[in-house]
């Protein structure tokens, strides 16, 4: 990957976060976490990962998010200073909880010994 698709995901989960932090309503009492962004090599499409506490609101903080998916194209268009801004395609993030998964067995394994 190359350092400027590196700079874009980081720069997108940034200016993301801060809009989803500030202008997106999301159920009271859950944490919704951006845990990586992954653009194209051609910059058309960006894959951003979400995680959300509890897992039960996951399918109702999609609804949300997808609502809002123009919305927020949009304001990353208009506060970065890109070319091409990103089609965003929200994704539930599936590797932390299989850390956590695993996290939780090597904990039960070490509790064994």
């Amino acid at each position: 990957m190359s350092k400027r698709i590196q700079r874009v995901n980081q720069l997108l989960k940034e200016e993301l976060g801060k809009i989803l932090h500030k202008e997106v309503e999301f159920p009271k009492g859950t944490l919704v976490t951006i845990t990586r962004v992954e653009a194209s090599p051609d910059l058309k499409q960006a894959k951003v990962y979400i995680s959300c506490i509890p897992e039960r609101e996951g399918v109702k903080i999609f609804q949300i998010l997808n609502k809002k998916a123009f919305f927020l194209q949009q304001k990353i268009h208009k506060l970065l200073s890109m070319k091409i801004v990103p089609k965003i395609k929200f994704v539930e993030e599936k590797e932390a909880k299989t850390a956590a998964r695993i996290e939780e067995l090597l904990e039960k394994i070490k509790g064994n010994d």
